[in-house]
């Protein structure tokens, strides 16, 4: 039976081109692996356009696609196939060899440290925001910050000098 969405292929649209790059880039730090990022990442897009959950706020909206992107990594994660399969190396080359370096590092944090690394750095949200968004407290969320750059300051030193 046809269920007829809330949403519009103009708002459909309109997330894809707004949210697609931060929803990829989270899946891809998730799971360390771009075919996993790709299946993700579509993954997110069809709970989105399968949803009828109306959205509050564009705010609402952006929190949303962040928590399903986190959940479908973690369910990628738990999957048989993913537990049976050896990941492949991708080389992923940068202008700066400070960026593969530093990219190397935060890939070798553990999940949890990953995602509010990511989160604050790379989307520009607040600890309040992550906060909300992961359903812990203000001050889990800082602590979780605190020990990844310590594990990152230690996994780079030596490195670089002003780390």
């Amino acid at each position: 039976m046809f269920h007829e969405s809330l949403r519009t292929d103009d708002d459909i649209e309109r997330a894809f081109l707004k949210y697609g790059d931060m929803i990829y880039r989270l899946a891809f730090s998730q799971t360390q692996n771009k075919n996993d990022a790709d299946d993700v990442f579509q993954e997110v897009f069809l709970r989105y356009i399968k949803g009828r959950k109306a959205f509050e706020s564009e705010e609402h909206e952006k929190a949303w696609l962040i928590r399903v992107t986190i959940n479908c990594s973690k369910k990628l994660w738990n999957s048989a196939w993913f537990r049976h399969t050896v990941a492949l190396d991708e080389n992923i080359s940068f202008e700066m060899p400070q960026e593969n370096e530093i990219y190397h590092a935060l890939l070798q944090l553990p999940q949890i440290y990953r995602t509010v690394i990511h989160l604050f750095y790379y989307e520009d949200m607040s600890v309040a925001q992550i906060s909300k968004v992961l359903g812990m407290k203000d001050s889990a969320v800082r602590t979780r910050l605190t020990r990844a750059r310590d594990l990152l300051r230690t996994s780079l030193k030596g490195d670089f000098d002003y780390v």
